[in-house]
């Protein structure tokens, strides 16, 4: 049975050579068929070639020389931090503390975009100081786009002055794509890291694209809030030192939450919800993380801000960050 796992292995690896390949060739002149297509031939000879001797010789030879060679041009592919990026990710935000104040950070480069549509905004990156000193929350928002068992993971960190700042692991997609599950194993995307304001990253979801928005408060003590904030700080300067790719499986917006919370020492085991990030809430719950004694499905209901978040209209005279800290107010209304 040896030689069987064998031919099971090698079809995987030719599976995934070609699908990387198809992933990052040039479409002109139909490179990246031909090369494809060349390539399947080759691990398709020598699979034959196996299955008829029942022998493992001809894939070690052929398949070893192969994974070689595309191996080592898949080593060449490296993220970038120069492109013609969309421009809701055309900045990373910069944090850097204060000397004379170690609690209070300073923020560049965070995004509050006045959304008309998910095609019509006007575009504001705006400098900020906050004060970890005054951490009140941290909430856990998951918006579903496709499905129940998909949802793009975000967390907002309340302040007792009323604003709220969210933290969201994106793609740093370029001008013209769009996300596409698939391409996110093979190198496609750039990770960003966004700060922005709930009135933009949360109104844009649940407005411009249609997606259902649910927030939930996480059980945090403010040592641990302020430790997963500069943790989020520490993050955005090592994408700033050196650009990373974002991995539909291992680097998402929600396994990268994950990682940052067990950085800081949170109990948080490995589980299969965290990868269909849908069901995040049951893995919380089952962790005693959420600050709610509702069952989950009640609490489930009470959490989607959708009907509160297009109702809420800013009142004559409001200032933009009145007007921010009344958004935030009014998606939590009887929440």
């Amino acid at each position: 049975m040896a030689w069987a796992g064998g031919l099971i292995a090698a079809a995987l690896a030719g599976l995934w050579g070609g699908m990387a390949l198809w992933s990052h060739l040039p479409r002109e002149h139909s490179i990246a068929l031909v090369m494809t297509l060349g390539w399947g031939l080759a691990w398709m000879i020598a699979l034959v070639r196996s299955a008829r001797q029942r022998r493992l010789r001809p894939l070690l030879t052929g398949g070893l020389v192969l994974m070689l060679a595309v191996l080592t041009w898949w080593s060449t592919i490296a993220p970038q931090a120069e492109r013609q990026w969309a421009p809701d990710v055309a900045q990373l935000v910069e944090i850097e503390g204060d000397r004379e104040h170690p609690s209070i950070v300073h923020l560049r480069n965070v995004r509050n975009f006045a959304w008309r549509s998910e095609t019509d905004f006007t575009p504001r990156w705006e400098a900020r100081s906050y004060d970890l000193a005054q951490l009140r929350s941290v909430d856990v928002a998951l918006s579903y786009w496709m499905g129940p068992a998909i949802a793009h993971t975000l967390v907002s960190f309340g302040f007792a002055d009323g604003q709220h700042l969210v933290f969201s692991i994106e793609i740093r997609k370029e001008a013209h794509e769009q996300f596409d599950t698939l391409a996110g194993f093979f190198k496609q995307y750039e990770m960003a890291l966004v700060a922005a304001d709930e009135r933009d990253i949360l109104a844009v979801r649940t407005q411009a694209r249609g997606e259902q928005v649910h927030l939930y408060r996480v059980q945090m003590s403010q040592p641990a809030m302020r430790d997963l904030f500069l943790a989020y700080a520490d993050q955005a300067q090592q994408l700033q030192r050196a650009p990373r790719f974002y991995h539909t499986l291992t680097a998402n917006c929600t396994t990268i939450v994950w990682q940052l919370a067990r950085r800081i020492g949170q109990e948080l085991p490995l589980d299969w919800r965290l990868l269909a990030s849908g069901y995040l809430p049951e893995y919380l719950h089952a962790r005693g993380a959420l600050a709610s004694e509702l069952p989950l499905p009640a609490l489930r209901r009470e959490s989607q801000i959708n009907a509160r978040a297009e109702g809420w209209q800013p009142a004559p005279g409001m200032t933009d960050a009145q007007a921010s800290a009344d958004f935030s107010r009014a998606i939590r209304q009887d929440l």
